[in-house]
């Protein structure tokens, strides 16, 4: 009894010590469902550092995201599960966009900007970013390998989590981990 306790207590010890790690084991433990492909990491890593672009051809960089929780999903107009996902990450965007978080997609590969215009046409998304990473520069340096993938940063620009294939966005499972990891930070 005296070792649980002893285990407890250092347990508690080092949540509190390590705020981030804490709020990772939630979401860990708050994932159901298609939540339960999602890789969390035992540290933050970094992002990739390349530009990407607007819909115009402006150019961008995560770094503008910081100070924000971001879903981040990499897609493309022959993806057949980002066909099927986009509608529920917009519905996320709608039920949690705000100052602290959004949702952001990005375009990856060969996405003709008027094929990227009318996938979002066809499925009804209207608030979610028309971004392009046209030559996948930054999914190369994200390791994206296939598509949809979808990853999760901090406020510190770090991912967190990152999930591979097409998910249910708009599902309780999806917002008890995003509740989960947004909790440390006083958002969510």
């Amino acid at each position: 009894m005296k070792r649980l306790t002893l285990a407890a207590i250092y347990t508690a010890a080092l949540m509190l010590a390590n705020p981030v790690a804490a709020d990772v084991e939630a979401a860990k433990a708050a994932a159901t469902g298609d939540m339960r492909k999602m890789v969390f990491h035992a540290e933050p890593k970094a992002v990739g550092t390349a530009d990407f672009m607007t819909f115009e051809g402006a150019p961008l960089n995560l770094s503008e995201w910081q100070g924000k929780w971001v879903v981040l999903n990499f897609w493309a107009t022959w993806c057949a599960p980002c066909r099927k996902e986009m509608p529920m990450l917009a519905a996320l965007q709608e039920e949690y966009g705000s100052d602290t978080f959004e949702v952001l997609t990005i375009a990856t590969s060969r996405n003709p900007p008027p094929k990227m215009k009318a996938f979002f046409d066809e499925i009804g998304v209207d608030n979610l970013p028309l971004h392009r990473d046209p030559k996948s520069m930054l999914a190369r340096q994200m390791g994206v390998l296939g598509l949809p993938v979808t990853l999760i940063l901090n406020p510190e620009g770090q991912e967190v989590g990152r999930l591979t294939g097409d998910a249910d966005w708009s599902s309780d499972d999806t917002r008890a981990v995003l509740d989960a990891l947004m909790s440390g930070d006083g958002e969510g």
